[in-house]
This record gives C-alpha cells, structure tokens and sequence, in this order.
C-alpha cells in the first residue's frame, strides 16, 4: 500500500511539473503582431515608413513580441486572403496599412473576433477592428508655403496618387497655403493612379518640368520624383520619409510618417488588455508627423516663418482649414474665425478656391 502510494505520489509530482514547465513555456510565448503593406518596403516612402514603426516595435519589446509582415500586396482580394492567413497564423494583433485594405480588414475581423486589427487611413472600425491616420496634410501646409516661396516660374506640381479623402485633402493644403502666400502661383496636378511606380512618377514629374513647374510634391511613395527634380535643375518635397539623400540639390524638405509612438503604444494596450477601438489622428503635436529640418536650398527666413508654421500647428494656433475657405466654385464652406470639423476633412471629396481641373471618378 505504502509502495503504491509513493508510486501515485511520484506520479502526481511528475504531472505537476510538467504542467507548470508547460504554463511556464506558454507565459513566454511573445505576442504576435503582423503587418501588411501595399508596397516593398524598400520604396523609402509610405510602405518603408510603416516598417522603421514595425523595427521600433522590435527594438522596444525584444524578445517579448515577434513581430512579421508582408509586402507589395494588392488592394482588393489578394488582401483578404493575406490577412486572413495572418490572422490563422496566431498573430494576436494585425495592421494593414492602405486605404484599400480596409474592407478585406473588416471581413476578416468579423472571422477572427479574438484578434485585435488597425486599418491605416479609413473609416470603417469594428469592437475589433480601430483605425487611424496621421494628418499629413498639416505637412502639406507648410510645404504649400515653402514651394509658394521658392518657386520662380509660379508653377508647382502634384503627383497624386488615388482620388481618396486623404489625397485630396492634401492637395487643398498646399493650395491653401499657395493662396495665402503666393496667390500667383499654380498648382498643375498629376493623376498616377498608383502608390508606388517609379517609371510612372519620373514621367509625371518629367511631364510637369516640361511645362514650366520648378517645385514638384508628391503623393507617392518611391523618390523618382525627387530624383528627376534633381537631375534637371528643379525642387522637390519628399514623401513619407526623409528623401534627401536622393535629390541633394533637389530637396527643400521631406513630410516624414513617424509611426513608431503609436505602433508601440498599441501593441502595449492590446498586450494589458486596456485596447479599445477607436479612429486615431495623429500629427505634429503628436510627433507622428515631421519634418526633420529644412535643406541648404531654402534661405534662413524661409526656413524660419516655416519653422513657425510648424510651431503654431504644435501649438494649437494654427490650422491649415482654418476660414475663410471657398470651395472651388468660390462657393463659402469655411467662414473667417471658424475651421473646417474634422468629419469634413475625413471625407473631403472637394477642392479649394484655386485647384484647378477636375477629381477624377
């Protein structure tokens, strides 16, 4: 009796620290958090930025969260499919990072309600599924007024991407500033319709020289632009990162995505359970948006009213749809003293006073 009793003892010990051994190889499982992204991350723009925020995320957390991704994937039914696999792959929290990936997100998030998802730049959420975006058109601003300042020929370029809120709004942004500060000057837009293609946006910006532009911007995320403007003797804004490397004679500035505070702070709140959905904006106030200083191209007192541009966005006391504000038929929408709500500008379908052509379909 004894002997079997030992026996049985033995037995349950044996089972107890396999158990514990077992919690314990759990407890330090890290937490998964999977990105995915429209473009390489080699594009030294919007997708590469997203990917310095996944590096920060490693370089906060080590060993306690692993973090992957995938790159260049379509907008569309591709997109489910990879983030669905992301989601079956254990990963306890998924960011997909382009407009065109939010209703794929949503569909998944409704599959996989135990996985937390954050879709960049739309408007669709879930008790799940959260969003946000950063307000790059405050960037936009500020370079609206650098462009109205060096420019010669009165005649600054656009390359746009998408016709979507975000894009447009951008492009109202530099108008804005382009009419308070240069109202002889005018903005010649270019449709790409792409994020990222380096042949296309070299000809687009190739096109605009061609016509008298000498300040080129963009909405895309590859520096062909940057690098046409330099080898041609024009200026050109980077996009998303710093591009100065690329275009020395070039830069003026470069409107930098900083994504890593709110990558790791969602990462955190998912990991304490505190995570709740919501539509994030972030800008200069929040250092998600940038601009690390300004080239040797601009003069010290341009350089010096843009710098207290970005010092009165910081601060509160300026706003870049701030009235008054026409719309493009010189039609009223903003009066003096008042500033554009921020569900107009989220959804903004329309131009300023001054953009001239047509949103295309």
């Amino acid at each position: 009796m004894k002997k079997t009793a030992f026996k049985k003892a033995l037995t349950g010990l044996a089972a107890g620290i396999g158990l514990a051994a077992a919690l314990t190889a759990q407890a330090a499982e890290p937490f998964k958090v999977g990105f995915v992204y429209v473009g390489p991350i080699g594009d030294h723009g919007w997708s590469y930025q997203h990917d310095q925020g996944r590096k920060a995320v490693e370089a906060y957390y080590g060993d306690k969260v692993e973090t992957t991704y995938v790159e260049n994937v379509p907008e569309g039914a591709d997109a489910e499919r990879v983030i669905r696999n992301l989601a079956k792959s254990g990963n306890d929290l998924i960011f997909t990072t382009s407009f065109g990936f939010m209703n794929p997100t949503l569909k998944v998030a409704k599959q996989f309600p135990k996985v937390t998802f954050e879709h960049a730049t739309g408007y669709k959420q879930a008790k799940n599924m959260g969003t946000y975006v950063s307000n790059t058109y405050e960037g936009r601003y500020v370079a609206g007024f650098v462009a109205a300042k060096m420019t010669k020929s009165n005649k600054i370029g656009y390359i746009a991407s998408f016709p979507i809120p975000e894009v447009i709004r951008d492009i109202n942004a530099v108008q804005l500033a382009l009419n308070k500060y240069n109202p002889e000057a005018e903005l010649k837009i270019v449709w790409v319709n792409t994020w990222f293609d380096p042949g296309k946006e070299a000809d687009a910006a190739n096109a605009m020289m061609d016509q008298g532009v000498d300040v080129i911007l963009q909405h895309t995320d590859s520096p062909a632009a940057m690098q046409a403007a330099d080898r041609r003797g024009a200026y050109a804004v980077g996009q998303a990162s710093d591009m100065s490397s690329f275009g020395p004679k070039a830069h003026l500035m470069s409107v930098v995505d900083n994504w890593d505070p709110y990558y790791i702070k969602r990462v955190q709140e998912v990991m304490d359970g505190t995570w709740k959905s919501t539509d994030h904006w972030g800008g200069m106030a929040e250092d998600e948006i940038v601009i690390p200083g300004f080239s040797e191209n601009v003069p010290d007192d341009v350089a010096l009213e843009a710098q207290a541009l970005i010092d009165g966005i910081k601060a509160g006391t300026l706003h870049p749809f701030a009235g008054p504000i026409k719309n493009q038929a010189g039609e009223l929408i903003v009066a003096e003293g008042d500033v554009l709500p921020h569900g107009e500008i989220a959804g903004m379908s329309w131009y300023v006073e001054g953009v001239e052509g047509d949103i295309p379909k």
